[in-house]
């Protein structure tokens, strides 16, 4: 892959997506095509083929998807399913029918067993039952995934996938019920700050540890493995070192300059112990994360405040949120 390449990013406008296009520009790539789902619904296989056919693709990263966080994915779970497999099914077959080069496919870690052995191996992929509540969604990422594979070993397709860890950065949700830890931690810890909040409540004893990769460090590396990677074996990639949520708490207090109390709601259950990748494969190909966690998320932070993401969010209930009308 060279800058010359045409490349298709689909899903650019999310988080990693647009990782994508700050870094394929930021190295000089000058055929970047990206279409929203206003232009391109890849929901709709005819129009998804009929835009391949149309132009000459050489290189197409994946990183669409329906995603949110445990409380949206365990409520919508028939919806997480069925566009997530609808949508690589089609982008993949497409790529297969119109002389795509090479594919990359984005999974996500909870494709593991729930109770697989840490830090998650590759090879532990469907040796036991996938946690219950992002079921659907872990399912259509495998069937993503494995399609891949199968193209690759029937028909020769240099079609691979990746599986990151847990991301945040520029670009991520921040949406009160449907972001996932580190967006919403930072939303309410920003809110609690605002509104001299006297504490904030996690939920849990705090010790369950996490694994996170700032999303540019992610896209780094999907371009290590556009040039360097080509088995059809899944490949992890992360940071390979967690932090127990509490540590996190606490982290996201100093950020975001909240003064208050924090309080664990022992109530609440906790989880999986311990999520963390063995990210021993992408290191071989000397591969790994500039950022280290506080500098992403201050980073990550700055960028918030710089683009008033809470203001535009729904200036409307900010404001009222700063006066304490309403609360999150």
């Amino acid at each position: 892959m060279d800058t010359k390449s045409t490349v298709f990013v689909a899903g650019h406008r999310g988080l990693v997506g647009s990782a994508l296009v700050r870094m394929l520009k930021n190295k000089g790539y000058e055929n970047i095509l990206l279409k929203s789902r206003d232009e391109l619904d890849l929901l709709d296989q005819a129009a998804v083929n009929y835009f391949f056919q149309q132009n000459k693709i050489d290189y197409v990263i994946i990183a669409a998807a329906k995603v949110g966080g445990i409380l949206y994915n365990s409520r919508c779970q028939a919806d997480f399913l069925y566009e997530n497999l609808v949508i690589a099914a089609t982008l993949i077959n497409a790529a297969a029918n119109n002389g795509v080069r090479k594919l990359l496919y984005l999974g996500s870690s909870c494709i593991y067993p729930k109770l697989a052995e840490q830090p998650l191996k590759e090879e532990y992929l469907l040796t036991g039952p996938l946690e219950p509540t992002n079921e659907g969604y872990a399912i259509a990422k495998i069937a993503g995934l494995k399609l891949c594979e199968k193209y690759n070993m029937q028909y020769g397709k240099c079609f691979i996938s990746a599986m990151p860890t847990n991301l945040y950065g520029p670009g991520d949700n921040f949406h009160p019920e449907n972001s996932h830890v580190i967006p919403g931690m930072m939303r309410r810890f920003h809110f609690a700050t605002l509104r001299n909040d006297p504490e904030v409540v996690v939920w849990g004893t705090g010790s369950p540890r996490r694994e996170f990769l700032h999303v540019d460090d992610l896209a780094e590396g999907l371009h290590v493995l556009m040039q360097r990677y080509h088995d059809p074996q899944v490949i992890n990639i992360g940071s390979g070192e967690d932090i127990p949520i509490k540590d996190l708490a606490y982290l996201m207090k100093d950020i975001t300059g909240y003064k208050g109390e924090i309080v664990f709601d022992t109530t609440k259950p906790d989880g999986t112990p311990r999520k963390v990748m063995d990210v021993s494969k992408i290191k071989a190909l000397d591969w790994k994360p500039d950022y280290s966690l506080e500098e992403g998320l201050r980073s990550t932070y700055e960028w918030v405040l710089e683009n008033k993401i809470f203001e535009n969010d729904d200036e409307k209930d900010y404001r009222r949120l700063r006066r304490g009308e309403i609360r999150l």
